[in-house]
């Protein structure tokens, strides 16, 4: 199976692809796709284009995002939701289902703990795939998150499987 992580930024928006082979896992690519330009909507389409671009090149499977995190200053959160959008948008409308996880989700996954920071998100991501060249905090966000992605669909896969065996 192959996942890409989405950490979704409007600046900088994170992917991370990855390949998986039941408990086997292999690094295949990651990024940054810059929101250029000062207003908004054009900013949205080069997250849009670039994003699409990423989707089309490496074929994945299914998707997974990190979900928004709210935090006091409203406007900034809205905005973060729209590029949040796009990051749903694109994958959707290459019909891969999309997985969606909480920053803390990912890093209790990932590095053990819910607070994790962004050293330690870093780090763990290299242990789990050595030798990976990283573009970015951004990128080994979205790295993590596509790992989250591959360890819940694993488990839930183990599990369809045992269910199936005990009605059978």
């Amino acid at each position: 199976m192959r996942v890409i992580g989405i950490d979704p930024g409007l600046r900088n928006l994170g992917w991370g692809v990855i390949d998986t082979d039941g408990a086997r896992i292999s690094h295949v690519a990651n990024g940054v796709v810059h929101g250029a330009g000062e207003v908004l909507a054009d900013r949205l389409l080069a997250l849009f284009d670039g994003l699409t671009e990423v989707i089309a090149r490496f074929s994945p499977d299914t998707a997974a995002v990190e979900q928004t995190f709210v935090n006091r200053d409203g406007a900034g959160t809205l905005k973060l939701g729209q590029a949040r959008g796009v990051a749903m948008l694109v994958p959707a409308r290459a019909g891969l289902t999309i997985g969606e996880y909480a920053p803390n989700q990912v890093k209790k996954t990932v590095v053990g703990v819910g607070h994790a920071d962004k050293r330690q998100i870093d780090h763990m991501v290299r242990l789990q795939l050595p030798g990976v060249e990283i573009a970015g905090p951004d990128a080994a966000d979205a790295l993590a998150i596509a790992l989250t992605h591959a360890h819940f669909a694993r488990a839930s896969g183990r599990l369809e499987e045992a269910l199936r065996r005990a009605s059978a």
